[in-house]
């Protein structure tokens, strides 16, 4: 049974797809009129653009833009705002190029203009008769009255989803944006020593053994832990990090390890540790230069056993945890100093990674300056900005003793405090004013690239 007029707000309203909406409010409208023919067009800066039609050879029709400079029914509607008929053989306004290569043309077209609810006319809807003489249209103007009563409710309706759909696309593209941006490994760079360490962490990856990951501070250490986990076959598994220079030494074993009920005050509940809730991926243990020489045994036993046991436990528990280990402490003289243990190096040290320092790969800073640059407007909505010539030679000049973290922060700096779109060489603070880093200790001999 075909809607009536009076059930048309209730079935529009119903529908919550743009796609959807929209053929349903100019199915309805043809449907009330018992004509053969609709489209919907809506204003863009270019002219005005079908985005949905109904009838015979609708297809033709679909996505056709009236340049704006061009007479047509729609155009003037919508730039007046008016209801208008029109008699295409004798109107002006026609716009005959719409019908070409259409078989049946239009005889009459009952044209109303789509608006918000604040008044702007974002397109028209077009009923159209083709009918000779357009004898189908119903003019009377009691009907006519009414349906521009509910034309108004769907244009609203329409304009709304529109809006929406639109914000979600540019939504949807901006995480696009981020996610390229930001995936899983934002690792830039095409020198050779950041190649080789790239290429290393690409082979590691195939295996699972236990990864060392050596070289400075702000080298990217955990972002090639994470490269290393997605290349693996254990990706869809998940990847945990832990801070061992972070916590205190009780928590931290109580962290890795989880405890039992009553294990210690506070301990009101059972809570698993980042073994047990990481097995079947990655722990990425960062700063393990620091780890306290009891908890070693500890993490020692995890690599020799796939065991944990939680404080206050009697029984093992099996995991099958990969294990990427982080410092930038020369291990062996730590061992030498009794700080580490030996045992554990060569457990760890299985599959050493050694990350450059940003000193060893200046060709790649103007990369990540504009990598820095384009993924933070991104993320925080902000225009694009560039540098200048003179900008990129001070920065690509720096020191950058804290490597590519420090010459993160710097971008972030500079997207914050630079009001224009360009970024000049006067933008750019001094590393003292910036409170950058002291300088850092030479890259330890160990262990040696692979």
């Amino acid at each position: 049974m075909s809607p009536s007029i009076s059930d048309f707000p209730k079935a529009l309203f119903e529908v919550l797809d743009t796609d959807k909406l929209q053929r349903r409010f100019l199915e309805a409208l043809v449907e009330f009129q018992n004509v053969e023919r609709g489209s919907l067009w809506i204003k863009r800066p270019d002219g005005y653009q079908c985005i949905e039609a109904t009838g015979d050879e609708a297809d033709r029709l679909v996505g056709f833009v009236v340049p704006k400079g061009k007479p047509s029914i729609v155009g003037w509607t919508i730039e007046n705002g008016q209801m208008t008929i029109a008699e295409p053989g004798k109107d002006k306004r026609h716009f005959k190029e719409a019908e070409s290569g259409m078989d049946v043309k239009s005889t009459l077209i009952l044209c109303y203009p789509l608006v918000l609810k604040s008044g702007e006319v974002y397109g028209a809807v077009e009923i159209i008769d083709t009918a000779h003489a357009g004898s189908r249209l119903n003019l009377t103007k009691e009907y006519l009255e009414l349906l521009e009563e509910f034309v108004a409710i769907g244009s609203i309706a329409l304009g709304n989803a529109l809006a929406f759909a639109d914000q979600k696309k540019e939504t949807q593209k901006l995480k696009r944006i981020i996610g390229e941006f930001r995936g899983e490994t934002p690792l830039v760079g095409k020198s050779p020593a950041f190649r080789t360490a790239l290429e290393a962490a690409g082979n590691y990856a195939r295996t699972d053994f236990p990864v060392l990951v050596t070289g400075e501070s702000g080298t990217g250490k955990e972002l090639f832990a994470r490269e290393i986990h997605r290349l693996s076959a254990r990706k869809d598994k998940p990847f945990l990090v832990q801070n061992v220079s972070a916590i205190p030494d009780t928590l931290l074993e109580s962290e890795l390890f989880g405890y039992k009920k009553g294990a210690f005050t506070g301990a009101d509940r059972d809570k698993i540790g980042l073994f047990e809730a990481a097995s079947g991926g990655t722990i990425f243990l960062d700063e393990i230069g620091d780890m306290p020489l009891g908890l070693q045994a500890r993490i020692l036993r995890v690599l020799q056993e796939n065991e944990i046991k939680p404080l206050g436990g009697t029984e093992t528990r099996q995991v099958d945890v990969r294990v990427i280990a982080a410092t930038n402490r020369e291990l062996p003289r730590a061992i030498a100093e009794g700080t580490f243990r030996e045992d554990l190096f060569y457990r760890i040290n299985v599959l050493p990674l050694r990350l450059p320092a940003l000193r060893e790969r200046t060709e790649d800073i103007p990369e990540l300056l504009d990598y820095f640059l384009a993924r933070d407007a991104a993320r925080l909505g902000l225009p694009q900005k560039a540098f200048s010539a003179a900008a990129r030679r001070a920065l690509g000049q720096r020191p950058y003793k804290g490597n590519v973290r420090e010459l993160e922060n710097l971008v972030r700096f500079l997207l914050a405090t630079v009001p224009g779109e360009t970024i000049e060489a006067d933008d750019i603070p001094s590393p003292s004013e910036h409170g950058e880093a002291q300088p850092a200790p030479a890259a330890p001999p160990w262990p040696r690239p692979a």
